[in-house]
């Protein structure tokens, strides 16, 4: 008995002890030179699986046995080792190694230190694109990268127009994406929360190994991964609405207002024809109503996002899904959209490991609707009448160029159904051999399916008009519509790499080679009833099948391409000071001849000044580099033509005798000569940091000039110029891109942040076919000696007040002018207005860009806001032109022109005058603007208060996106994208509305 209570007691004494060395163990990680916290900290137990990371306060907490050791590690620190002991409390101070400049950017099929680089890549991380309610992680960055120029698009999952170092070439500005390693051209897919980083590439040295796809640059995105020794649950949800405030709203004339113009113009345009004024009758459209409010509404979105990690020494685990559901700021807008993010990796030994990535994306997408109508509707006509139950129709002088938009909107709701469907992934081997050599295999797979159904009912309308007052003239047939699309990408890379460091060189090379495949297949068809049985408004029936054979329409589309790459890079340094980039890339197309093979490459250098001995006395200047690079980037753009060598054949006759034979025949000539545009892109700049590394500053200078570019001509007989594609063109880009940044603490708890940066941007067309050829757009025309897509037309001197003063004026041969017409400047000073009179009026491109962020924290408050604006460029109103339909009036036509000194810039108000309709300076408007694109205010509750419920990290915020845009123009928004040659267009672009979401953000 004796000793088995001898036994008892010892296994007590035993079991006490044991839980008597278990401790938890908490402090706060910081920056040695600043005292700044650092977030994310990885915090491994040596020896174990065991870990954890700080929050976004620098603040970590662990349970460990006495005596164990923490090893903390943080990229762009030095890492560091802590024997605990019996200490309850560790407060770790890390040291930065050159400051920010050792973070590592993704540079195409590897990565490297930004110290290493001579060129200009920037890297965004996480935390800059996070809490921010976005479809599109793109839209995220506006304004916060210098050279980056984003035009962002209010709907509801619609891609932003992206131009890095203006507008390269006539064909594609589009940059190019790669995730996770594989090209791409664009992230619809994506879930901005699953994204770890973002390297935007814009210099030759960064885009030369990317080849034909790296003109017009390329972001390279990094997806998440698990951390070693880390175990992380992390769910973030956002909700918030959406609006178009009246301050945004465009100005529209009301009912009264509306009348008096109208009346004032129906007389002029009376007097102008001879005829007898007829006052319209009002007497059955009373109403007085404000279109916009009938589309516009609050849209409602939620965000909502959950990952699980896990890590050992062998396997890496990550797997992410949101949900997103978002409305539209017109009425039966709604999208929803689904992510799936897994990536695993498991090490086999310490030389071999294997992994994948996969992301996956469904989407439903909404019913794309428009405020254009909104815009033009007059505002006497009511929308619906009650009495029938029916939308009314519009007052007769503009039924057929508008219809009631809330007949659209609302009487052919939920008429669509969209869905997109993605799986972009990767599996890779890497290998590690002799010591220096690494090589890796990868094969990647992007697959797309996109499906389309969609029905066009009967809608009746109401028509005061009618007996009884019931139109079915514009509801003749129902119809329905059924399309489809497939794309895949195939994408091999196999790269082997060597790493050696040895006295004071050391060398990164890599060489391999990559194949690409991209297919495409498109088919539709349409069938209406035939004017017999409707089609029924029921999903169910939603096919081609239902309907008349006799009405049904088809058509299809499909193209493939491929490419083989063979690349090399060397990066090169010696002592740590002088750097030296090269990279060589010889691209072959399916889309030419096989021996039509080009090279491509770049070369670049940079010396680290303060690495030098005669810079160790000094201690104002902390880091200072100053870098150049040259190369040849390629850019296989060529609009929808996917084989310029190999033409499309058109059909045609020809005539024997008395019969005629339906013919094919090619659509051109192709040049034997003719290849992908070449990029020769030069830049040097300077990369500094002071003040104990709280002051950096990054500047350079760069010019782009894109020579043989491809462009469409026609035949010219008497230039001796055959119809086809050929390499006729070239356009330089240049400018200068400056960024600075400060952060400092103020006290223990309270520390701020500020940064900026600004961008020139000059595009100018050097060459284009020959000396007269243009481009032409509406407005838009590309020509040499001035910039893409500049806008063409009349100058505006103002409006002839009297008779006498058009007897004075210059004569315009073109138009017969009266008082009240516009009177426009003789350009060319031969005495008379002739269409040579027509000369540069615009240019949608900016003179520049910038971006100005804001900081501060205080314990655990954090405030935030980012600001950006364009300046210098303009903008083509191309609306409200049409001279044969009436709309309504905006505001500033109640100034028009009515009587001699009334105006001398609004003209007369008539529909009868050409000369007022054509294009001119008139319909140019300023482009600049000034916006507040993100407020946001958050706190970070406790971490020892979170502790006890088992909480690792808790985060609230409250975020306003597009709160307030200081603008010129007459649209909802100043920002217009389009294509390479047309763009800065309003045609009625979707409003930008404000967002204001709330949120949280919890780790486990």
């Amino acid at each position: 008995m004796k000793r088995l209570l001898a036994v008892f007691i010892a296994v007590c004494f035993g079991f006490m002890q044991v839980n008597a060395q278990q401790m938890v163990v908490t402090g706060t990680v910081t920056n040695s030179a600043t005292g700044e916290a650092l977030p994310s900290v990885s915090i491994q137990v040596k020896g174990t699986n065991l870990g954890t990371q700080t929050n976004s306060r620098g603040e970590f907490s662990i349970r460990v046995s006495e005596n164990a050791i923490l090893a903390f590690n943080s990229i762009g620190f030095e890492g560091q080792e802590v024997k605990v002991g019996t200490r309850s409390v560790v407060n770790v101070q890390l040291k930065a190694v050159s400051s920010e400049l050792s973070e590592v950017i993704v540079i195409g099929y590897g990565t490297a230190s930004k110290r290493d680089l001579t060129g200009s890549s920037v890297s965004i991380k996480a935390k800059d694109i996070a809490n921010k309610p976005t479809t599109n992680p793109i839209s995220a960055i506006q304004g916060k990268v210098a050279g980056v120029q984003i035009v962002n698009n209010g709907r509801a999952g619609a891609e932003p127009d992206i131009r890095i170092r203006g507008t390269n070439s006539i064909n594609n500005v589009k940059p190019l994406y790669v995730v996770d390693g594989i090209l791409t051209d664009n992230i619809n897919f994506l879930n901005p929360a699953d994204i770890e980083s973002m390297d935007i590439l814009k210099d030759p040295s960064s885009l030369a190994i990317f080849g034909v796809r790296g003109a017009s640059g390329v972001i390279a995105i990094t997806t998440k991964r698990a951390k070693t020794g880390q175990v992380l649950v992390n769910f973030n949800s956002s909700v918030g609405v959406k609006n178009v405030s009246n301050r945004d709203r465009v100005k529209l004339t009301n009912a009264s207002e509306f009348k008096m113009l109208y009346d004032e113009q129906r007389k002029n345009e009376a007097i102008d024809l001879g005829q007898a004024y007829v006052p319209y009758d009002y007497d059955i459209w009373k109403a007085n109503t404000n279109w916009q409010d009938e589309i516009f509404q609050n849209g409602v979105l939620n965000y909502n996002n959950i990952s699980v990690t896990g890590a050992t020494e062998r396997n890496k685990f990550y797997m992410g899904a949101g949900y997103i559901t978002e409305q539209g700021v017109i009425k039966n807008e709604k999208l929803q959209k689904i992510t799936l993010s897994i990536n695993d990796e498991y090490k086999v030994s310490k030389a071999l490991k294997f992994g994948f990535n996969f992301n996956g994306y469904r989407a439903k997408l909404p019913q794309e609707r428009d405020a254009d109508a909104a815009l033009l509707a007059a505002p006497i006509a009511e929308p619906y009448n009650s009495e029938y139950g029916l939308y009314s129709v519009l007052p007769d002088f503009q039924r057929a160029q508008v219809g009631n938009p809330l007949a659209t909107i609302e009487g052919r709701k939920n008429t669509e159904i969209k869905y997109e469907y993605r799986a972009v992934g990767n599996m890779y081997g890497e290998l590690n051999f002799l010591k220096d050599f690494t090589f890796r295999a990868a094969l990647y797979g992007d697959y797309g399916f996109n499906t389309t159904r969609s029905y066009y009912p009967r809608v009746y309308m109401y028509n005061p008009y009618l007996p009884g007052k019931i139109d079915s003239t514009t509801a003749r047939v129902t119809s329905v519509y059924q399309g489809q699309n497939v794309y895949t990408k195939i994408q091999q890379d196999y790269m082997l790499t060597y790493k050696k460091k040895w006295g004071n060189h050391s060398l990164t090379a890599l060489g391999g080679f990559s194949s690409y495949f991209n297919s495409y297949e498109n088919v539709n068809a349409s069938r209406n009833d035939g004017g017999g049985i409707p089609i029924p408004n029921d999903p169910r029936f939603w096919y081609v099948k239902i309907g008349s054979v006799d009405a049904q329409n088809g058509n299809s589309d499909a193209w493939e391409t491929a490419t083989l790459s063979y690349l090399v890079r060397a990066l090169y340094s010696y002592q740590g000071r002088y750097l030296l980039n090269a990279s060589f890339r010889r691209d072959g197309t399916s889309a030419f001849p096989m021996n039509k093979w080009q090279n491509f490459g770049a070369v670049g250098a940079a010396w680290i000044v303060t690495e030098e001995n005669f810079m160790k006395d000094q201690s104002w200047l902390d880091y200072l580099k100053v870098k150049a690079s040259w190369g040849v980037l390629g850019n296989q753009g060529s609009g929808d033509n996917k084989y310029p060598y190999y033409p499309k054949l058109d059909n045609g006759t020809a005539i024997f005798g008395d019969n005629v034979i339906t013919t094919l025949f090619p659509a051109y000539i192709p040049d034997p000569n003719i290849h992908w545009e070449a990029v020769h892109s030069w830049e040097a700049g300077v990369e500094l940091s002071t003040l104990n590394n709280k002051l950096r500053f990054e500047g350079a200078y760069y010019r782009k000039l894109t020579k043989d570019i491809l462009v469409t001509v026609d035949a010219i007989a008497s230039a001796g110029i055959t119809a086809g594609m050929g390499n006729k063109g070239t356009v330089l880009n240049n400018g200068v891109e400056l960024f600075a940044s400060y952060n400092d603490n103020i006290t223990k708890d309270l520390s701020y942040s500020i940064s900026g940066n600004f961008t020139t941007i000059n595009n100018k067309v050097e060459f284009l076919v020959d000396k007269g050829h243009e481009i032409i757009d509406v407005a838009s025309r590309t020509k040499v000696g001035y910039p893409i897509g500049y806008f063409y037309g009349y100058e505006v001197e103002g409006v002839y007040q009297t008779y006498t003063d058009i007897i004075k004026s210059v004569p315009n041969t073109v138009y017969a002018v009266s008082p009240g017409d516009f009177k426009f400047k003789d350009v060319d000073g031969d005495g008379q207005i002739t269409t040579n009179d027509r000369t540069m009026i615009g240019n949608p491109t900016p003179d520049f860009t910038y971006g100005i962020s804001a900081s501060l924290n205080y314990k655990g408050f954090d405030f935030g806001i980012d600001m950006m604006g364009v300046y210098g460029n303009e903008i083509f109103r191309d609306r409200g032109r049409n001279p044969y339909a009436q709309f309504n009036y905006p505001t500033y036509k109640l100034d028009r022109w009515n009587a001699p000194a009334t105006s001398n810039w609004e003209p007369i108000l008539s529909n009868t005058r050409a000369i007022n309709s054509v294009i001119s300076s008139y319909y140019i408007e300023d482009g600049s603007y000034f916006r507040i694109r993100n407020i946001q205010l958050g706190y970070n509750f406790s971490t020892s208060l979170l502790n006890k419920v088992y909480i690792k990290s808790l985060r609230v915020y409250a975020n306003a996106q597009n709160p307030f845009t200081f603008k010129r123009n007459y649209g909802y928004t100043p920002e217009f994208g389009g294509s390479a040659t047309s763009f800065g267009v309003d045609r009625g672009t979707y409003p930008m509305p404000a967002i204001y979401t709330l949120g949280l953000n919890l780790n486990f």
